[in-house]
């Protein structure tokens, strides 16, 4: 093992299992973070009471995404930040004023475990999983400030190939805000890849007050982008090191523009809809 990898190698994982570290160069320039990395739960919510056929689905985590934000750090030297812990319990890329925060019903399943959620057992959830995260997500930009430079952040999702009855047709997409610096050449640079249908903040729109990047990427005026990567296409090891090579050699020149460096306050659609 090289003396890079050996370094990546000394992850941190945080007491309550909220959050894991995998460390990289702190003045690269970049962060990568993914909010739904996998869908473990602590044995005390007995898998909040769903069977287990339930706890593979999109609805607990977002299948593929984990392992492509890890391959997609180490090509980078990049650090990264995971959640350890399901989106049924709570959901960090959620603001904590959201309905959505945690899920009674996600996709036509029902959530034994959250039909009867007290304020209290909330209250748990929010200091033992949710604030740790934002609150490591939030150390570590300051510690890569400090190290030289703000950093670009990068969050990374996937999604079903079906909805509701309808078949979503993206291979990937883009999700944003109104911070167009790392997100229109992304989208470019994506749909110049031969046999890839992009979306354009889609299947989801990237303007959600509360969530992930509205609070490390918009407030802090930090260069941010979100990729959804539709999760059949991720779901074995080889479409991984596919994508994460992909984004690698995309990301790269991208990430020469040092623009994308600059604190700059773009504001948000989602403050306007408020």
């Amino acid at each position: 093992m090289n003396d890079t990898n050996a370094a990546r190698a000394v992850t941190e994982t945080a007491p309550a299992d909220s959050y894991k570290v995998v460390p990289g160069d702190p003045g690269g320039g970049i962060l990568i973070l993914c909010d739904h990395a996998t869908r473990r739960m602590p044995q005390e919510y007995r898998d909040l009471g769903m069977p287990s056929a339930e706890l593979e689905r999109h609805i607990a985590y977002d299948i593929g995404a984990g392992a492509l934000s890890e391959e997609l750090a180490e090509r980078l030297d990049a650090p990264v930040v995971l959640t350890q812990f399901s989106r049924l319990l709570i959901d960090p890329n959620r603001g904590e004023d959201d309905p959505t925060l945690v899920m009674r019903i996600s996709d036509g399943a029902v959530v034994p475990g959250n039909a009867r959620i007290t304020p209290d057992e909330r209250e748990r959830r929010l200091e033992r999983f949710y604030r740790p995260y934002h609150r490591k997500v939030s150390e570590t930009i300051d510690q890569m400030i400090e190290a030289g430079r703000p950093p670009v952040i990068f969050s990374v999702h996937s999604f079903t190939p079906d909805w509701k009855g309808t078949r979503r047709p993206w291979h990937a997409g883009i999700l944003w805000d109104k911070d167009p610096r790392l997100p229109l050449p992304l989208l470019e640079a994506l749909r110049g890849e031969h046999g890839l249908r992009i979306g354009d903040n889609e299947p989801y729109t990237g303007a959600l007050a509360g969530d992930t990047l509205y609070r490390h990427g918009t407030l802090r005026g930090l260069a941010h982008a979100l990729v959804e990567v539709r999760n059949d296409l991720i779901s074995t090891a080889s479409g991984i090191a596919e994508w994460a090579e992909r984004l690698e050699a995309l990301l790269r020149p991208l990430l020469a523009n040092e623009e994308l460096y600059e604190i700059r306050h773009y504001g948000s659609h989602a403050d306007a809809q408020a």
